[in-house]
């Protein structure tokens, strides 16, 4: 997965240098590299730390502050030349990456905020070995109670909290007798992700089981959950700090040395078990995969 990757940042900077104003198309670049535009945005934005769209951004708006900078071209003109139907809003693009806008770039020759070229790296070190298993489940329904909500990539997420404390525990007890099928337990799903894992952009989190079959409860909302493989990663210690360093580990270090790809599917934790004077937990991590 890591030439993939550079194979990307190399596609992008051929764009930027043949034609910066039009955009990559990342479904027909996942073609050619024999992998899916799912897993390619994921993988891109937990290695570079940043979603695939937000590197294109900066890389443009970099190409832009060099041309505002080398060139006598108006305004309307390098905004056109970089995909912008307008001066205002190429001006906002700009200032939103540099945090100056054109003109005051082009007058002063900064400040600028250039996003240097991303090249990717495999370190493999090995200290940290990762319990993981393989499962082919048949297709099962998620069932609970579903909220929209914030992605968080680190620390607690606080809208997640308030939906799950507003659950009577009465009612988690309830659900946990529904359940029949893996994954086992009261779980937490994360379902209707936005492609490149954008810090802020919303998904859909469920508080529930997994069902062979509905249960006959209106009140329930319910998730269905297509047949295929499974990548169980076991996650044991400091809760969430523990499952958040393991959920990026996945694309660091799991993914790019085994034969297996992310697929469309929600991502599952299912809880085993809770200590909550310690803080730490005993989990398990569910992501859809599927042969590379």
């Amino acid at each position: 997965m890591i030439s993939e990757l550079n194979r990307v940042v190399d596609a992008i900077e051929d764009r930027l240098d043949d034609d910066p104003g039009t955009s990559l198309d990342v479904a027909g670049l996942a073609r050619d590299l024999a992998t899916t535009e799912h897993h390619l945005r994921r993988m891109f934005s937990s290695l570079a730390g940043m979603p695939l769209s937000e590197y294109v951004r900066r890389r443009r708006m970099a190409a832009a502050a060099a041309a505002l900078v080398r060139s006598d071209d108006d305004l309307l003109t390098i905004a056109v030349a970089h995909g912008y139907g307008s001066a205002e809003a190429f001006g906002r693009a700009f200032r939103a990456v540099h945090g100056a806008g054109p003109a005051d770039v082009r007058r002063d020759g900064g400040p600028l905020r250039v996003q240097p070229r991303l090249r990717f790296h495999l370190t493999v070190e090995g200290s940290t070995p990762m319990d993981t298993r393989l499962a082919d489940l048949p297709g099962f329904l998620l069932v609970g109670h579903a909220a929209r909500v914030p992605l968080v990539h680190e620390g607690v997420n606080e809208q997640i909290a308030a939906h799950v404390a507003a659950i009577p525990a009465e009612e988690t007890q309830r659900l946990l007798a529904l359940n029949d099928v893996e994954p086992r337990g009261v779980l937490s799903v994360s379902d209707d992700l936005d492609p490149d894992r954008a810090e802020g952009s919303e998904l859909t989190y469920l508080h529930g089981v997994a069902v062979a079959s509905p249960p006959g409860d209106d009140a329930l909302d319910a998730i269905e959950v297509d047949p295929g493989s499974w990548a169980v990663f076991r996650v044991d210690g400091p809760y969430p700090a523990e499952l958040q360093r393991i959920w990026a580990a996945t694309a660091t270090a799991w993914f790019p040395s085994q034969p297996w790809r992310l697929r469309p599917g929600p991502e599952i934790v299912a809880m085993q078990a809770f200590d909550t004077d310690a803080g730490t937990a005993v989990c398990e991590l569910w992501l859809p995969v599927e042969p590379a």
